[in-house]
């Protein structure tokens, strides 16, 4: 019953991305949903941006281990980012009418620009969405009894979200997203509801994790302790802004206001959500000590489907499996999309000049099944935990991106020198600090590439221009926004 269940869900899911794909008739469809989705979806689609695998199986995991204060990036991180960018996005960029943040550093500052943080970009997006596609693999193996395994679940996951993100782009992730988190907090919040009759009560589950100290958040060590809670804290919600995922989630809203809304209504929703897998998973050290703290000890990531399976009745199995699904394929739906329309138009595109909107969309379709490739072989030859892979995605961007980008919008004297320092300065010390010293340094090497990359900045565009750059003088947001309206009424003429 429970694989009869599972299948049926996944067709289903597959169906409804297809039926979703006849609304994509150009490339603003298909990248942001033609900028027409009302308040509930955005709603859903920006929680959907990290409700996944990481937040079921990762933090859950990590939080059975080391508490709260071990998940202090997500879902403490995550939620600030998913608020702090909507409003950035909503009130800043909404109006440029842009496709992607690589159009934004083009129009602030240059083609280089441009070039070298759409690289950061899509580099970190290569072990998120990797996690989602370990994750699929997880749960067919879990599902099948080891019928299917994790290789071949990674390989049959990836083939469904790829069918209908391909044709269907943010419709198709829009509309699952809007359906599947009804599935996944119904499901989940049934699931911690039987999970807590077999405990005594939720207020024994909390009781039980205070006193073994698994909700203290703070640090009780010294510097270094805190140094690293902060690095993860910082990685997670700056790191995570210049993202193309949660750009094209807030930016197809129908309005700027709903944007907004939408994004501190998302982030919320997601803060207070992510704590129910985490209440399950810890529930399994009461209801079977011995076993589950076992298991912690192999595989923490097996703890909650292992519960699920050997504690709950079929039909309970069916709700959380086909809810762990839901979340995941909305999460890799995304995560799959946006890398890949942002190579599209920000790398590929400048060498077809003159290309025809519908070619373009042929482009970026391509682009996806290319990404999902090398996405699926670097998932298939990787040890890391999904909560690792998840985690270690965004010091990219923290050290190369989210400088150029946050400055670019708020500080008038940013110049496309100061842009270049910044990515230089910060990827380069990151990556020296990370090649040198690893774990071993005081101070996490992506807080070293922030703080470098911030010096480089201010540095690059106070200095005279040196390397035969355009002069200082910032774009207007009026001059941006008209520009940006200039290309999109270009891709609608070409279409």
């Amino acid at each position: 019953m429970l694989v009869w269940f599972v299948a049926f869900y996944l067709v289903a899911s597959i169906g409804v991305g297809l039926y979703a794909a006849t609304r994509v008739h150009n490339a603003k469809d298909f990248a942001v949903a033609g900028r027409r989705l009302p308040l509930p979806v955005v709603t859903a689609t920006v929680f959907a941006t990290w409700f996944g695998a990481e937040a079921v199986f990762g933090v859950s995991a990590t939080f059975v281990k080391e508490g709260v204060r071990g998940v202090v990036a997500d879902p403490f991180g995550a939620s600030l980012c998913l608020v702090i960018a909507g409003i950035f996005y909503g009130a800043v960029l909404y109006k440029l009418n842009i496709l992607t943040l690589g159009d934004f550093f083009r129009m602030r500052y240059n083609r280089t620009v441009e070039v070298l943080t759409t690289l950061c970009i899509v580099a970190s997006y290569l072990g998120w969405v990797s996690a989602q596609i370990k994750a699929l693999g997880l749960v067919f193996n879990v599902v099948t009894d080891g019928a299917i395994s994790q290789q071949a679940g990674m390989v049959l996951g990836a083939l469904i979200v790829l069918t209908y993100t391909t044709f269907g782009g943010m419709f198709s992730v829009a509309i699952l997203d809007f359906v599947q988190m009804g599935v996944v907090m119904g499901g989940l919040l049934y699931i911690g509801y039987l999970v807590s009759g077999m405990t005594g009560g939720a207020d024994v589950v909390i009781s039980h994790a205070a006193a073994a100290g698994k909700l203290d958040l703070f640090p009780t060590g010294g510097a270094v302790e805190w140094l690293g809670f902060l690095g993860a804290w910082v990685t997670m919600m700056l790191g995570s802004i210049p993202q193309q995922d949660v750009f094209q989630r807030v930016t197809s809203a129908k309005s700027a206001k709903i944007a907004i809304w939408a994004s501190v209504l998302g982030g919320g929703i997601y803060f207070c959500f992510t704590f129910v897998p985490m209440f399950i998973a810890y529930s399994a050290t009461l209801i079977a000590p011995e076993q589950f703290t076992a298991l912690i000890d192999s595989d923490p990531q097996l703890v909650l489907p292992t519960l699920v399976l050997q504690h709950t009745p079929v039909a309970a199995q069916a709700i959380f499996f086909g809810a762990v699904l839901a979340a995941i394929m909305s999460c890799s739906s995304a995560t799959l999309l946006a890398p890949s329309v942002a190579f599209s138009e920000n790398i590929v595109r400048a060498y077809f000049p003159g290309i025809s909107d519908q070619a373009f969309l042929r482009m970026m379709r391509i682009t996806i099944v290319c990404f999902a490739g090398v996405v699926l072989l670097f998932a298939l030859n990787t040890n890391d935990s999904i909560f690792q892979m998840v985690e270690n995605a965004y010091k990219v961007t923290l050290a190369g991106a989210f400088v150029p980008l946050f400055f670019g919008a708020f500080w008038k004297r940013a110049t496309t020198q100061g842009a270049l320092t910044a990515i230089f300065c910060g990827l380069a010390s990151w990556l020296a600090v990370e090649a040198v010293l690893g774990d071993d340094s005081i101070v996490p090497p992506q807080l070293i590439g922030f703080a470098m990359s911030i010096l480089g900045m201010i540095a690059g565009s106070l200095l005279p221009q040196r390397i035969g750059l355009p002069s200082a003088a910032p774009v207007p947001a009026a001059a941006m926004a008209a520009r940006g309206l200039a290309e999109s009424s270009v891709r609608r003429s070409d279409g």
